[in-house]
Order: structure tokens, then C-alpha cells, then sequence
């Protein structure tokens, strides 16, 4: 099928057959036993009355035949009007029932399939779409739950069907085994369109995905696209995706749309078959008038929940996709592996590499035979050029992706025994470019404790330049910092960003500097900031300020994910060796001594 083309699925998606499926989502029913029960009862109730309908036409029928009394004809219009109204009320409690149970279910398999999104690893989220993964926590259990509803309408038309043909066959075997052979041709062809269904329904949903991942990328680039006057790119963007999805769901629906014309006109062809049978016999009088009417009449019943399921065969398979691609977020294997998970007392935070061997992909080793050892207490720096494996070394401290070989170890313990949710409490990072989440400066900086009190954190942002930072804010820790921090300068959401690991007091300190350029006065803040978190902290720093540099312990040099010079930045820099190209290279044009020159010649 070439318009599916390009729709490609994730490494992580599952083949689930019908029955695994079924398995699965009965599973998550089982706390609603009590209302499934009341809705089996209300199903059976509403199939009796709907069954009783053509038998009662029936029976007038043969009254008329008759001369019936008046009041026999009025006490027939009263008893169906009654089962009208019985039937309006069960029903109206069916689906309250239903709509209740559903929403418990669609909101449990949510919630476990966000929680599964959420533990996945920062590798699981380099090579998979975050819009795909939106996808299938909303619209997939969305649909997974309009599934259930369809199976409850189409069950209780099935119930209906299996009474109505008890009725039946005690009253004339002879034109029910007629309507029986019937069921074999329809089954047929409404078995045919299975698979397709399955197919074209999942293929439908994976170009939607496409559609919502465009628009999550292209929306969150905004800014960057505005800037490079690119509006138009991203439109393009967004458009190849969504004519891609308009192409599949048209020829998904052209596919689906057979299916119901097609057993409509083959249910033509057996009415007329049976009203030719029927009246053949009620001529010579082998069967009653009514008992013909009443075939006649019942073989729309019959046949309409075979025609209800595949109507609504589009609904089902997408439902059953949509379960299937859910199931299958949930299920993903994590690629970082615990294989304990022991309690972690407070760190006194030393890190030893022993031999670890690293690689993002088959083809991409990072580190080889790594040895690094840092001391409880000790403020490192890393430096390098882009790609020396600086960062690498930063995430697997954090424990954000699996290395292949060797030994991590913290406090003398393998990383791979510790309980991750107890270990990153005592774990501070700061990423080059500062995330923040809509809502206050103070939110921001209690995300990591959330017990700190204003009091608390207004004392501590006045240890850093005297609290001057903070006049610079419009409300203040009241401030509003827009959607990823947007309404805050770099330099202040680095502090923001430096407050929110500073209330954590973490044993463990992680900070992968920006490089974007700032005030002085802001980077004195900033260093101030930095200070306060050193000084009872392990600290990894990738540093790309000089003041970092020259303030760390010591000075770890990389070059292609292996250590080639270490000491300090005084050491370093009469030796003459790599550090000295990048001291030339990166940090003396952030000294005094050159800013003082450069003015001189300047001048």
C-alpha cells in the first residue's frame, strides 16, 4: 500500500493479538465489577423488551385475522407503549452506568501510561517523538474509551439478537434454520474487512501522530522561527504532515465505507428470499400470517448488529489501535536498568568511573576504558571542545542513560543498586539552558522542595549580590516567568534556575554552564549563586566561564571521551598542552589582563 508510505512505527510498538487485548482491557475493568454487573443486568432487561417488540406485532397480527375486541387491540397498544418507555429508562441507566465506568478506565490507563512516559529515560526521548507520545496518552485512550461504549450498544443488540432467536425457533424451526443460513455468508464478509480495518485504522492514527508532532516542534520553535523569518518553513512543515494525514484517513475511509453498503445489499437479497419462502408456506398454509410478518420483521434484527459492528468496524479497529498503541507505550522496555533498588542514605558524594565503556548508539562510542575519581567535597571542571564527552559524563552521574561496560559507582556503590526516585533527591542540576515551568520565580524555586517557605527563600536569594536581583523582577518571587521562562532574561533564569538546586541542598552538584553572553554584574550573581551551592556540595561543572574554571579544585581536559590532561588552572597553563589552546581559545578574552590590553591598544 504505497499512500502509507512514510508512516513508519516506533521501535517500541507491539503486534497485541485480538485476544491479548481483550485480556488486557478486561484487566482494568475488574475494579468496575459492580457497575459492569448492573450494566450486564440493564442489557439483559433492555434485549428482552427490544426481543418482545416484533413478537407483539406479530401476535396482532393473528389477531386481526380474528376480529379482536377493542379493548385486546387497546391492552397490545398499551403493553408496547409501556415497553417503549421501560426501554428509554434502562437505557438512559445503561449508558449512565457505562459513560461512568469508561471514564474510570480511560483515566487509570492515562495516568499509567503517562507515569510510563515519565520514567522512561532521557535516551528513550532522544529517539522518539514527544508529540507521537502525546498522541497516545490523549487521543489513543481517548478512542480506547469510545470503544467500550460502541462494544456495550453492539452487546446489548447481540443479547437482544440470541433471545429474539429462542422466540423464533419456538415458533416456526422451519423459516428460522432459513434465516440461519443466512448468518455464514454475512460472518463472511464481515470477516473480510478485518485485517483491512486493523491496518488502515492503525496507519490512520500514526499519521495523526505525524500531525500532532509537527505542530508541538513548530509551536515550541516559534520564537526561533520568527527570528530566521521562517514562518513559512514551519507552515510547510505542518502542511506536508497534515495532507499526508488527509491522504491516509480519506483512503482509510474509502476503505471502511464498503463494508457497510456491502452487507446492506446482501441483506436485501435475503429479506427477498425470505418474504419468498415465507409466503410460499403461508399460502398453502404450512406457517401463520403473523408468524411470516414476524421473520420478516426480525430479520432486520438479525442482521442489524452484524450491520451496528461493522458500521461501526472504523470505531472498533481504531479503538483496538488505540488500546494497542497505549499497551505498548506502557509496556516499553526502559533502557536504563536498575538491578536493585536499595535505600540511599544521605551522599557524601563520591564518584568513581572504573573502566566504564559508553555509547549513545552501536556506531557512536563515547567513552572507552573511562577512569575518573572524585573526592567527597572536590569541585571539578570539565573542559573540552564540543563533543569530548563533557556532558556524557554529566548524564550518566544523573543516571539519564545506560552505560554498556565498566563500573559507576557512588559512595563506593554501584549506581545500577540505588533506588533512582531516593538517589536524584540528593542530586542538583542545572542544564545550559535553564528550564522553567509557567507560574512564579517562587514555584520555580520550590519545585525541588516544595516544604521551603517564602521566608526561606527570600533570605536566601539575599545572600546572592544582596538580593539586587531580585528588585529587577517586576512582582518580585511573585514574578510570572511565561512559558519556559520566556519573560526572564538568560541571566535570570540561570539564577532562578541556581536557586532552585541551592534550596535542595544536594550532596551532588551538576551545572553544565551557558554560554550565552551576560552582564558582569549578572555573571558576579551568578558566581555568588555558584558559590553558596560549592561549598557543601560534590560539583561536576562544564565549564565555560573562566571564573568557573579558575575556582574548581581541579581541572579535567577531554579530548574525543578520554582524559588527556588534569590539574590546576595555573598547572595547566604552564605546561603548555591542550588546556593552554583552549585557555587561548575560550576563556582569555574573559580576563582582566586581556580586557585591560584590548582597551590600551584600543586606545
Amino acid at each position: 500500500m504505497g499512500f502509507f508510505a512514510g508512516l513508519n512505527n516506533e521501535k517500541y510498538d507491539r503486534q497485541y493479538s485480538d485476544r491479548e487485548l481483550v485480556r488486557r482491557m478486561l484487566g482494568y475493568f475488574a475494579p468496575q465489577k459492580p457497575r459492569i454487573t448492573g450494566i450486564v443486568t440493564l442489557v439483559i432487561g433492555m434485549a428482552g423488551l427490544g426481543a418482545a417488540l416484533p413478537v407483539i406485532v406479530s401476535r396482532i397480527m393473528d389477531l386481526l385475522k380474528s376480529q379482536p375486541t377493542p379493548q385486546a387491540i387497546a391492552l397490545v397498544g398499551a403493553g408496547m407503549t409501556v415497553i417503549a418507555l421501560l426501554n428509554y429508562g434502562l437505557n438512559w441507566l445503561r449508558r449512565a452506568l457505562t459513560v461512568r465506568a469508561v471514564g474510570d478506565v480511560v483515566l487509570e490507563l492515562r495516568v499509567k501510561a503517562f507515569a510510563a512516559a515519565a520514567e522512561h529515560d532521557l535516551s528513550f526521548y532522544d529517539q522518539f517523538s514527544s508529540g507521537r507520545i502525546v498522541s497516545r496518552i490523549t487521543s489513543d485512550t481517548n478512542d480506547f474509551g469510545q470503544l467500550v461504549v460502541i462494544v456495550t450498544d453492539v452487546a446489548s443488540q447481540i443479547v437482544q439478537t440470541v433471545i429474539l432467536g429462542v422466540v423464533l425457533a419456538r415458533t416456526e424451526w422451519r423459516l428460522f434454520l432459513v434465516m440461519l443460513a443466512f448468518m455464514p455468508v454475512v460472518f463472511a464478509i464481515a470477516m473480510g474487512f478485518r485485517q483491512l480495518a486493523r491496518l488502515v485504522t492503525r496507519r490512520g492514527m500514526q499519521a495523526m501522530a505525524d500531525v500532532n508532532a509537527a505542530i508541538k516542534e513548530t509551536v515550541s520553535g516559534i520564537a526561533v522561527a520568527k527570528n530566521f523569518r521562517q514562518e513559512h518553513s514551519i507552515f510547510s512543515t505542518f502542511d506536508a504532515a497534515n495532507q499526508q494525514s488527509y491522504k491516509v484517513n480519506v483512503r482509510r475511509g474509502f476503505v471502511l465505507s464498503l463494508v457497510f453498503p456491502t452487507l446492506n445489499a446482501v441483506s436485501g437479497i435475503f429479506v427477498g428470499v425470505l418474504v419468498y419462502a415465507g409466503g410460499w408456506s403461508a399460502a398453502v398454509g404450512i406457517v401463520t400470517v403473523g408468524a411470516w410478518y414476524l421473520f420478516i420483521n426480525s430479520l432486520d434484527y438479525f442482521m442489524f448488529p452484524i450491520l451496528n459492528l461493522t458500521s461501526f468496524w472504523a470505531q472498533i479497529q481504531s479503538g483496538l489501535s488505540a488500546a494497542e498503541r497505549a499497551f505498548a507505550l506502557i509496556d516499553a522496555d526502559p533502557n536504563v536498568r536498575q538491578v536493585e533498588e536499595g535505600d540511599v542514605p544521605p551522599l557524601k558524594g563520591e564518584i568513581h568511573f572504573d573502566g566504564l565503556q559508553f555509547r549513545y548508539t552501536d556506531n557512536e562510542p563515547i567513552l572507552h576504558d573511562f577512569n575518573l575519581h572524585i573526592q567527597p567535597g572536590e569541585n571539578l571542571a570539565l573542559v573540552g571542545h564540543t563533543g569530548a564527552g563533557k556532558s556524557s559524563i554529566a548524564k550518566l552521574i544523573a543516571r539519564f542513560y545506560e552505560f554498556q561496560g565498566g563500573e559507576l559507582r557512588i559512595d563506593g556503590r554501584d549506581i545500577r543498586t540505588l533506588d533512582l526516585q531516593q538517589y536524584r533527591k540528593q542530586l542538583g542540576i542545572v542544564s545550559q539552558v535553564p528550564f522553567l515551568f509557567s507560574g512564579t520565580v517562587a514555584e520555580n524555586i520550590r519545585y525541588a522542595a516544595p516544604g521551603a517557605t517564602e521566608a526561606e527563600i527570600t533570605a536566601m536569594a539575599r545572600r546572592i549580590g544582596g538580593g539586587e536581583w531580585l528588585e529587577t523582577l517586576p512582582n518580585g518571587l511573585e514574578t510570572e516567568v511565561g512559558e519556559r521562562g520566556g519573560r526572564l532574561s538568560m541571566g535570570q533564569r540561570q539564577l532562578v534556575a541556581l536557586m532552585r538546586v541551592l534550596v535542595q541542598k544536594p550532596a551532588i552538584f551538576i551545572l553544565d554552564e551557558a554560554t550565552a553572553s551576560i552582564d558582569p554584574f549578572t555573571e558576579w550573581q551568578i558566581q555568588q549563586a555558584l558559590e553558596l551551592i560549592l561549598q557543601n556540595s560534590t560539583s561536576i561543572l562544564i565549564a565555560h566561564r573562566l571564573s568557573t574554571v579558575k575556582a574548581a579544585d581541579r581541572i579535567v581536559v577531554m579530548r574525543q571521551g578520554a582524559i588527556i590532561e588534569q590539574g590546576s588552572h595555573t598547572g595547566l597553563l604552564q605546561a603548555g598542552g591542550h588546556y593552554a589552546e583552549l585557555y587561548n581559545t575560550y576563556f582569555r578574552h574573559q580576563s582582566l589582563a586581556y580586557i585591560e590590553q584590548a582597551k590600551t591598544l584600543a586606545g
